[in-house]
């Protein structure tokens, strides 16, 4: 979603209301933050500058002792289930699943059978 508002998918982030409180995992600013790292000299700029702004207006949720909890408890479910999924994505899942945040996604498929993870889906 954050990648797609940099593109300038203007519409990206309606999804989300003004009045909300938006949080973001650690991981995903880890995300972010490799996208400028690996940015051609053209985009740099512009990139560094969008990820400058989003992390300095959105919260970021540390990964602590509560969403290792709940990843190992995300782990576990998907390795019984024998449905992989990336680490980074179950992290962002954990950090939402311990804080009771909901994950904003495009890919509403890449969590939608993780027990405890509301998601909201992410218009293309």
């Amino acid at each position: 979603m954050l990648v797609a508002a940099e593109r300038g998918a203007d519409d990206s982030l309606d999804v989300i209301g003004d009045e909300e409180d938006i949080a973001i995992a650690a991981i995903t600013a880890a995300e972010l933050l490799v996208g400028v790292e690996l940015a051609d000299a053209k985009r740099r700029q512009t990139r560094e500058r969008f990820v400058t702004e989003i992390l300095e207006t959105v919260s970021i949720e540390p990964y602590d002792l509560t969403i290792a909890r709940a990843h190992a408890a995300l782990l576990a479910h998907t390795r019984r289930e024998g449905r992989p999924h990336g680490a980074h994505g179950l992290q962002i899942a954990a950090t939402a699943r311990a804080t009771e945040r909901t994950v904003v996604t495009a890919d509403r498929e890449g969590f939608a059978d993780l027990p405890g993870v509301q998601v909201r889906e992410q218009s293309a």
